[in-house]
């Protein structure tokens, strides 16, 4: 990751190379298609959703966009996640594939009910 300091989402990607905007201006509108209602701002340097609490993180790094949707959105997506490299509460999308927009969705949608489970 280079280093950034945006105060925001724009900030952010306009940071980086044509090609790695379109990808995180992509993943983006993905998210905030699932979880309109999140407030974006930016957390440990790196664009954040929150909704009641943290829904999201992501990240552009040289050769890969990181997703960070909790250990919980990786495990029970794990099996759809094998092509990917991952980790316990990360993924690594490859900037020279197609992100799994659909995928994406299904996490956030996920990571919504979750946190809305949780603060009731």
């Amino acid at each position: 990751m280079q280093t950034n300091n945006a105060t925001n989402f724009d900030e952010y990607i306009v940071a980086f190379p044509a090609e790695v905007q379109e990808k995180l201006i992509e993943l983006r509108t993905a998210i905030r298609e699932e979880a309109p209602m999140a407030e974006e701002t930016i957390s440990y340097m790196i664009p954040t959703f929150k909704y009641n609490g943290a829904l999201v993180h992501f990240a552009a790094y040289k050769k890969h966009i990181g997703f960070y949707p909790a250990p919980s959105g990786i495990a029970v997506y794990e099996e759809e996640l094998k092509p990917y490299k991952y980790a316990k509460g990360s993924v690594q999308f490859p900037l020279n594939k197609p992100l799994p927009i659909e995928l994406i969705k299904r996490i956030v949608r996920f990571r919504v009910k979750e946190n809305e489970a949780k603060s009731k």
